[in-house]
């Protein structure tokens, strides 16, 4: 198991599990898909946004919610909403961790929130606006995980030629 997994529930645009695919190849981290996703894996535009990265993913689909959480029983999972009431930056992550997203249009499953308020985190923003891109948000929470975790492996520093 990676150190940092990435879940995508039921993911709706193409573009944005793009991105993300390419957020996770840059950081090795673990892509989890579950069922239903709203596109073909194969969509000429998750190929535009990130489809050239796939052969360096670990990926994983599940069929649905609950195959998921059986499959990671135990694991440490924190719950992505802008219902939540705790800060993503004030968690301290430890090893392994899952970061789930919910669906552009509708988030997480309220049920799922209530079920998991202690690990339900969001990311700052203004009132009353609309909620920051999914694959936005994802490169936010993953490198605030990395950065506490001081970067294992990463090349921190170019160089100009």
């Amino acid at each position: 198991m990676k150190p940092i997994n990435i879940v995508l529930y039921s993911p709706e645009i193409p573009q944005n599990t793009g991105n993300i695919s390419r957020t996770c190849a840059v950081t090795g981290a673990a892509l989890h898909i579950i069922r239903p996703i709203g596109f073909e894996i194969s969509d000429r535009t998750l190929k535009r946004a990130g489809l050239d990265y796939w052969d360096k993913l670990d990926v994983t689909y599940y069929d649905d919610l609950a195959d998921f959480e059986r499959q990671h029983a135990g694991a440490t999972v924190y719950y992505f909403s802008s219902k939540a009431k705790k800060n993503v930056y004030d968690v301290v992550y430890s090893e392994p961790v899952f970061l789930m997203f919910g669906r552009e249009t509708a988030g997480l499953p309220e049920e799922l929130l209530r079920a998991h308020m202690s690990t339900t985190v969001r990311l700052p923003m203004l009132p009353d606006r609309r909620c920051l891109n999914l694959s936005n948000a994802v490169a936010v929470a993953t490198y605030e995980v990395l950065r506490q975790w001081g970067f294992p492996g990463m090349l921190c520093e170019g160089s100009l030629e």
